[in-house]
């Protein structure tokens, strides 16, 4: 399954393989989130002339609408969308938990009333697998109990000591009806709370899971504490499984995770910001839908050779999306998916050829976030 190439001798920098029943991806990886089963404004053939190896899902909206038996009975979740890359599907957990009044929480799971109708649900954390299953994705993720800082510590370590017995119930589901392809990862909590987060991280190691995902962070605390527990977990994880950081996906914050050792990511950024407008360049995000790219001839980065970048100028996309046409939202999606591939094949070309650091800092002195 994971397999590492290459340490970076500076940093924590690492690459590496992942293999899956559905192909083989190379790390650090971002993939693109498909919420619904699908990336927002690409098609799964865009997706294949990007070469994106793999997409998050999430199985808690598939479950809402249409129905994870539907999924099934069509053959599972690659077969449903016709994507025939890695799927991992996240359980739902953080979407659950941001209801926070539409929910209960109990050690038994969660009662929440749907986004959608209202209508009332009951998930365990067998639930969850369950429904993994049933979409036959290739990577089933456990329910959790995601906190938002500040939390007080008994209430970490109760979300804590629920996330560990739901992934033991989860595991033992699991191993009974996985498929010959149905991988496992394990989510670490404990919030910002070190000795919580090592508990967690090695109780959850025991399991025998197939990756570790980095749960429980980017919920309000500052960015120093966010990197002193990813560089905890790295420092405490066994190196031959495969970290996870759900969710995150700045540039930046990509690169300093990467120097700690992370491994995988994905987030809605490249399509949610295509969607309004702004674009990733080397120089930075620019709004191009703002009126000084109404004249502006250029591509959206001239170091790009995506598609959208050899045939369209600033002038014109700035135009599709102020005239609400649905090209420029597709348009500019599809440039900044494929920038992030492209921004992920450098980064990981720079800790083969052992500069991990220095590709950071130059890339960090160009880069501007608006």
């Amino acid at each position: 399954m994971f397999r590492i190439l290459k340490e970076d001798k500076t940093t924590k920098a690492r690459r590496g393989t992942f293999q899956t029943s559905h192909g083989q991806f190379q790390t650090p990886c971002f993939f693109p989130v498909a919420t619904q089963a699908a990336v927002k404004g690409l098609t799964p053939k865009e997706l294949a002339d990007i070469g994106i190896d793999g997409l998050l899902v999430n199985a808690y909206h598939l479950y809402l609408r249409p129905g994870a038996q539907l999924i099934r009975k069509s053959g599972g979740l690659h077969k449903f969308m016709n994507f025939p890359k890695t799927i991992i599907t996240d359980s739902g957990g953080y979407q659950i938990f941001s209801l926070q009044r539409l929910r209960k929480v109990n050690d038994e799971g969660v009662e929440f009333q749907s986004h959608v109708d209202g209508k009332t649900f009951f998930l365990t954390p067998e639930d969850a697998i369950k429904i993994q299953l049933d979409l036959n994705s290739d990577v089933c993720v456990p329910l959790d109990e995601c906190v938002k800082f500040p939390t007080q510590r008994d209430y970490a370590r109760l979300a804590m000591q629920r996330t560990i017995d739901w992934a033991r119930k989860s595991k033992a589901l699991f191993l009974k009806h996985k498929g010959e392809g149905n991988l496992f990862f394990g989510i670490i909590q404990g919030a910002t709370y070190l000795d919580l987060r090592k508990k967690c991280l090695d109780e959850i190691m025991k399991l025998g899971v197939d990756g570790l995902c980095i749960g429980g962070l980017s919920v309000g605390e500052g960015a120093d504490l966010r990197y002193n527990i990813v560089s905890f977990i790295q420092e405490n994880a066994d190196k031959r499984y495969l970290r996870y950081f759900m969710g995150y996906g700045m540039p930046l914050d990509i690169l300093e995770a990467v120097a700690r050792g992370v491994d995988l990511f994905d987030c809605v950024v490249p399509t949610r910001f295509g969607r309004t407008g702004t674009a990733f360049t080397a120089q930075g995000t620019i709004v191009v839908r703002d009126s000084p790219y109404t004249q502006d001839q250029r591509p959206l980065d001239e170091q790009c050779c995506c598609y959208v970048c050899q045939g369209f100028t600033r002038a014109y996309l700035r135009h599709l999306i102020n005239v609400k046409e649905i090209a420029g939202v597709q348009l500019l999606s599809y440039h900044n998916v494929f920038w992030y591939k492209t921004f992920m094949d450098k980064i990981r070309g720079a800790i083969d050829q052992g500069r991990y650091n220095e590709f950071r800092k130059e890339f960090e002195a160009k880069y501007k976030e608006k």
